[in-house]
């Protein structure tokens, strides 16, 4: 990246003048990598800590959150597009490289400071989007162990070059081809950016932005980006070049070619590879392969003779009849002598929607979820009021006022779990989970035993009693 470049030969020179043999140089650098990762690292454990284990499914789809990171998305994206620049005040930057003069350990942490610095302008927007996705996943350590990851990644060169100077001179020259890098990271953070506002759409049932509203964007932002590799689309600061290179010709190809891949999923077709990104499928208004399901699951679902409590403010998966109040779905289940499957669940819950689409379709489990247990779907994040009459405070003093919130609090205190997915097979007389519950598989035969796990547990329970 552009930015970071002036910081090899910096390095160079730091290192050059820093060591008096090799072994010592050698043990510099890997301080200096080390550094550089123990800065990330310090910034990963800074989030998990601000945002906390309990808050992170309120924070995932918080309205306000998740409308202001896709703004900021979108401004990332323009600045990698070329509208602007992102930097951070000379004075941070000036201060931090000040101090690195001095030697010893201090000096080669505050090397490793101002290269975070120096590099914020190309590495913000994908720090930034880093976090936040590692924040919202439910994980405590995501936040850490993602940036050990990244960290690691950018300080690995530069601990190459601290030990190994002469290596300067196979570097890449800085050149066009670092801004066709950027200007596709653009495009790929404007892409990231919809999830955002895909969360928040569900969460608060605005049904402004479905399925189909998110593919066509996607497919406009991949095509644009193919014809930007082929010099087809140029920005104001593009060099001009006069032949397409093999390496963009090949990227071309597959981002012209996952653009096409997303077509049919304007009609209905279930695009399992990106599933997980997408908002439900039940959200597609249009959607020519539920023509066909819909004759293959009848009688599979579960009929009450009535619609079930908010059934009209939930997408069902496609093909299933899940109940989406805890209580009622108990009361069925006694009524029917079966057990119960419930499927703890969130609108911004990525794992989710992959589980749903690319698990729950697989015809064994699909015929085991809905004739042999009761489903019921509870989503721990949505934002829907709850009637006066159903709030309740709880016995740490916090008021459940949303529908989510009363889920929430019901995982928590019940399974001690806050983690979606998260499946309980129950016995709904004892309200006891039959097996340990779990979290996602995406192993279908590996699924299906777990859900035959608890049909057997049942099973001997009626037995013996």
């Amino acid at each position: 990246m552009p930015c970071i470049f002036p910081m090899v030969p910096l390095t160079i020179s730091f290192f050059t003048k820093s060591s008096e043999k090799k072994n010592g140089g050698v043990i510099k650098a890997l301080i200096y990598g080390i550094s550089i990762m123990v800065i990330y690292v310090v910034l990963g454990l800074l989030i998990t800590v601000s945002f906390g284990a309990a808050s992170l499914n309120d924070l995932a789809t918080n309205g306000i959150f998740n409308m202001a990171f896709f703004i900021a998305l979108v401004i990332f994206a323009a600045s990698f597009l070329g509208a602007f620049e992102i930097t951070l005040p000379s004075g941070w930057v000036n201060a931090a490289d000040a101090r690195s003069e001095r030697s010893g350990m201090a000096g080669l942490f505050f090397m490793a400071a101002t290269l975070a610095l120096v590099s914020f302008s190309c590495t913000g927007p994908i720090v930034g989007t880093l976090l936040v996705q590692a924040a919202t996943t439910g994980a405590l350590l995501g936040p850490a162990i993602g940036m050990l990851g990244y960290s690691f990644a950018l300080a690995s060169p530069f601990v190459v070059f601290a030990m190994f100077p002469t290596l300067l001179s196979s570097l890449p020259r800085s050149g066009s081809w670092l801004n066709s890098v950027k200007v596709v990271l653009g495009f790929l953070e404007l892409a990231l950016s919809l999830k955002f506002l895909s969360n928040v759409d569900l969460a608060y049932h605005w049904h402004l932005f479905d399925r189909e509203v998110f593919l066509v964007l996607w497919i406009v932002i991949f095509v644009l980006m193919g014809l930007y590799l082929l010099g087809k689309l140029k920005f104001s600061h593009d060099s001009e070049s006069s032949f397409v290179s093999v390496p963009r010709l090949f990227m071309a190809i597959i981002v012209l070619s996952f653009g096409l891949y997303m077509v049919p999923g304007l009609w209905g077709a279930p695009l399992r590879s990106i599933s997980a990104l997408l908002p439900p499928m039940a959200t597609q208004d249009f959607d020519l392969s539920a023509m066909n399901e819909g004759r293959s699951t009848t009688g599979q679902l579960q009929d009450t003779g009535k619609q079930h409590k908010y059934a009209d403010l939930f997408d069902k998966p496609k093909g299933f009849d899940p109940f989406f109040d805890y209580d009622e779905g108990l009361a069925f289940a006694r009524k029917m002598h079966k057990p119960v499957m419930i499927d703890f669940t969130g609108h911004a819950c990525v794992n989710c929607r992959k589980m749903e689409a690319d698990v729950w379709t697989d015809k064994q489990v699909r015929r085991v979820i809905t004739q042999d247990y009761v489903l019921v779907q509870l989503y721990v994040d949505d934002k829907t009021e709850l009637d006066a009459a159903e709030r309740s405070v709880t016995a740490e003093g916090k008021q459940l006022k949303t529908i989510g919130a009363k889920l929430s609090y019901l995982q928590t205190s019940k399974f001690v779990s806050n983690s979606q997915p998260f499946y309980v097979l129950l016995d709904p007389d004892t309200q006891k989970p039959l097996v340990a519950p779990q979290g996602a598989e995406y192993d279908p035969s590996i699924y299906r035993a777990y859900l035959n796990s608890g049909l057997k547990a049942f099973n001997d329970q009626i037995l013996h009693e």
